[in-house]
């Protein structure tokens, strides 16, 4: 089954929704990472609305563990690791034991300064070691503005085949994305025909289910996570608006700024392959022009003679 029809660009009926389908957000941060809120107060938020949750903090696991405890919620074993490249990758766990292992054996040794850091791993160790355990992995905003997104000019277009290749899919909506990166993630799920993911990457307790993932499926996490790995889910949602997104911007800022030599060195090269990039480009399309030029003349004194 492709993913055309499974991507709904709009806000999430949520009350009429949890009626019949498994709900998820699939991508959400606490205070440990970087994000405002305790887990007690997403706990109590989730069940309200009535959806299932996973936590996905930068490289760290406690808040996932937390809320794990709480047995009155639907929630996910998740994290969202930062590669080696810069860029952004989630898995999501059937256990809580093998997010703790994974966390423990392959994130942990080799952490940076900080959880906002990028771990010593490239992506293609991240995710091989991932599929060492019964995991679903996905690239997360894999369009985005910055280097956090997979699709960026720090891979060639080889690699990122194979990288698509090794993963089960991708986040094709995210609320703090903007809409046309969300747009050309959701052609991308079109186009890989793989598993497809939606989470509000919220930060806010007002974040939560901004995007949602959801399933016709019993409500437990299994059954839930074996209709993503198996395309049988869908997703549903809209990005916040842009004051929130400012205000959400904010935080994150505070947030990384013990780990600000790290982003600066990556943006500045991620700046310099985008900038060589447009260079190439413009080269191309100069001797192209020139090119085309050239054989115009010559067709031209062609039909003159």
């Amino acid at each position: 089954m492709n993913n055309t029809n499974k991507i709904g660009f709009e806000k999430p009926n949520l009350p009429e929704l949890t009626k019949h389908y498994t709900v998820v957000d699939m991508h959400f941060h606490t205070h440990y990472s970087d994000g405002f809120s305790a887990v007690e107060e997403i706990a109590n938020r989730v069940r309200e609305l009535g959806v299932g949750i996973a936590i996905t903090d930068h490289n760290d696991i406690r808040g996932a563990v937390e809320i794990h405890k709480d047995t009155g919620i639907l929630s996910i074993p998740g994290i969202e690791i930062t590669s080696k490249e810069g860029a952004h990758l989630l898995i999501y766990f059937y256990d809580i034991e093998s997010l703790e292992r994974f966390y423990e054996n392959e994130v942990r040794p080799y952490m940076g300064n900080s959880v906002m850091s990028s771990i010593s791993l490239k992506m293609e160790e991240v995710i091989e070691r991932g599929r060492a355990l019964k995991a679903i992995i996905i690239f997360p905003h894999p369009y985005c503005v910055a280097y956090t997104g997979i699709c960026n000019t720090l891979f060639s277009k080889e690699r990122l085949r194979r990288l698509f290749n090794m993963v089960d899919g991708v986040e094709v909506i995210n609320s703090q994305n903007l809409n046309k990166w969300n747009l050309r993630c959701a052609v991308l799920g079109f186009n890989l025909n793989k598993s497809i993911t939606g989470g509000s990457d919220g930060h806010r307790l007002r974040h939560i289910g901004k995007v949602v993932s959801y399933a016709f499926c019993e409500n437990n996490r299994e059954s839930f996570l074996d209709a993503v790995k198996n395309k049988q889910n869908k997703v549903i949602g809209k990005e916040i608006d842009i004051l929130r997104k400012v205000t959400s911007s904010s935080f994150k800022l505070k947030a990384n700024l013990k780990n600000y030599p790290d982003i600066v060195e990556k943006n500045f090269k991620y700046s310099y392959t985008v900038i060589n990039s447009k260079s190439k480009k413009l080269r191309d399309n100069i001797k192209r022009s020139i090119n085309g030029k050239i054989e115009n003349n010559r067709k031209r004194r062609d039909i003159s003679f």
